[in-house]
């Protein structure tokens, strides 16, 4: 077990700084002297700010020594996170994991950013992704394999692999990632971390790269639930430059209990269960009778369709894709990825008929998944059929259209929050991860229930030993 500083959660240290009992520098320095060991072998950081996080953390240092700094201490003061190589750092490349942008330095920060800049966080660097944020293994062959910390012979997930596993590893302390189709509930499946994809608009995405702009969300990662939280509080917000934001009451300060609760959960019926991993059934099932012994009602539901829905929900996404890419793939396509570039030119051949269909399809999901939260409060289910995969055996174009996306890409479509955490292990010791979903703009219920979920096991305890084999 590592007894370093990087293996307090972020309500840990934040709690230690603001007692002067560690210091944002001490913080920092550890976590950039664990990049320098482990990075080599996992290929989380695409980039390590170590100059700028070394001279922001002696500056936070600094301000915790003087009279009353703490009555003005950011949320985040001093705390060390990295970012998915998707989201602007003013100053700082940003390439989407494509050798296109290797020189795109970001002229300002995107909204999420700022945002945490201006709440005290340090950046450490960005973090190593699937091509363009499509896909889910994180086999990127511009920047080089990501690999998974319980087991580097396997794949992180997709697309923010690089965040999962930098948390899951300790080389960092929170993250963002984004997620289209599950690529922030992947990584956190298979890498035993936390990841919350908000209710649609809740997040600013201005400053992020787009993959499709109907279906993508921005959202936290950490290793608990409750520092996600505290990292939502934070970046959540209407941003009126960006044409998917929308306003929102504030988020106010959740209540993360672990007993009483009296939620009404739903439990899809057998045939959701078809064709999964007989060990992370075994596991759901599991956590769903603690979630009932927790005080929940489980009621079974029947989400029929579901299939149907995602193979839809890709239509939109493709279309999009291949729109916002389309210069890019008519003048260097030989930029590209072989399965980034098979999935954009299919979007290409996609018809405005099928384009219009597929958004009405999207309308009656929405309107379905509000009618069943008006029967239940939250809905427990897997978040993948199947554990990590090995990088060796790893079909990027398989396992991103029919394979580990299957479970969480309905939640894009509907554009209801959804979370993913650790709910068990397999025999082998790779992750499982259990996913809640709520209403729209249910967030505080999600995070309670699985708050109270995590608090009850002891899942989010264990970290990877294999990286010091």
């Amino acid at each position: 077990m590592n007894n370093s500083p990087t293996s307090l959660t972020l309500a840990e240290a934040r709690a230690a700084i603001r007692a002067g009992q560690l210091s944002p520098l001490e913080l920092t320095q550890a976590h950039l002297e664990r990049i320098d060991s482990l990075n080599p072998k996992l290929n989380a950081y695409l980039e390590v700010t170590a100059d700028t996080a070394l001279a922001g953390a002696r500056a936070a240092t600094e301000t915790l020594a003087r009279p009353g700094a703490a009555e003005s201490l950011g949320p985040l003061h001093g705390i060390p996170l990295a970012l998915k190589d998707l989201f602007d750092v003013r100053g700082v490349v940003t390439t989407a994991g494509s050798i296109l942008l290797k020189d795109n330095v970001a002229a300002e920060d995107a909204f999420v950013t700022r945002r945490l800049r201006e709440a005290g966080a340090v950046f450490l660097g960005k973090l190593n992704l699937h091509e363009w944020a499509l896909g889910v293994t994180s086999n990127n062959p511009h920047f080089g394999t990501c690999r998974n910390p319980w087991d580097t012979e396997r794949i992180p997930g997709g697309s923010s692999g690089g965040s999962g596993a930098a948390l899951a590893a300790e080389l960092c302390m929170g993250s963002l990632g984004s997620d289209t189709g599950g690529s922030i509930r992947i990584p956190a499946a298979l890498c035993g971390v936390v990841g919350l994809k908000p209710t649609y608009g809740r997040v600013s995405l201005r400053g992020v790269a787009p993959l499709s702009w109907s279906l993508d969300h921005a959202g936290p990662m950490a290793r608990t639930v409750e520092d996600v939280a505290i990292l939502l509080q934070i970046i959540a917000g209407y941003d009126a430059d960006d044409p998917a934001s929308k306003p929102t009451p504030e988020i106010g300060d959740w209540k993360l209990e672990v007993g009483g609760l009296r939620f009404r959960v739903g439990v899809p019926d057998q045939a959701f269960f078809g064709d999964m991993d007989s060990e992370i059934e075994a596991a759901v099932r599991a956590a769903i009778k603690t979630i009932g012994d927790l005080g929940c009602e489980l009621r079974e539901v029947s989400l029929v369709g579901h299939g149907a829905a995602t193979e839809v929900s890709r239509v939109i996404q493709m279309a999009e894709a291949a729109a916002f890419h389309r210069d890019r793939l008519r003048d260097h396509p030989e930029a590209y990825g072989a399965d980034v570039l098979t999935r954009f030119r299919s979007g290409a051949e996609i018809t405005g008929i099928d384009y219009a269909l597929a958004r009405r399809a999207q309308a009656e999901w929405r309107r379905k998944m509000t009618r069943l939260f008006e029967t239940i409060d939250l809905l427990v289910l897997p978040a993948t059929p199947l554990p990590a995969p090995l990088i060796a055996e790893s079909d990027a174009v398989k396992l991103g259209t029919s394979g580990l996306t299957r479970l969480t890409r309905l939640f894009n479509f509907t554009g209801n929050p959804a979370i993913v955490l650790p709910c068990g292990f397999t025999a082998s010791g790779l992750p499982i991860g259990l996913q809640i979903a709520g209403p729209t703009w249910g967030e505080a219920q999600v995070l309670a229930l699985a708050h109270a979920f995590e608090q009850s096991t002891e899942w989010r305890k264990r970290r990877p030993v294999r990286l010091t084999d």
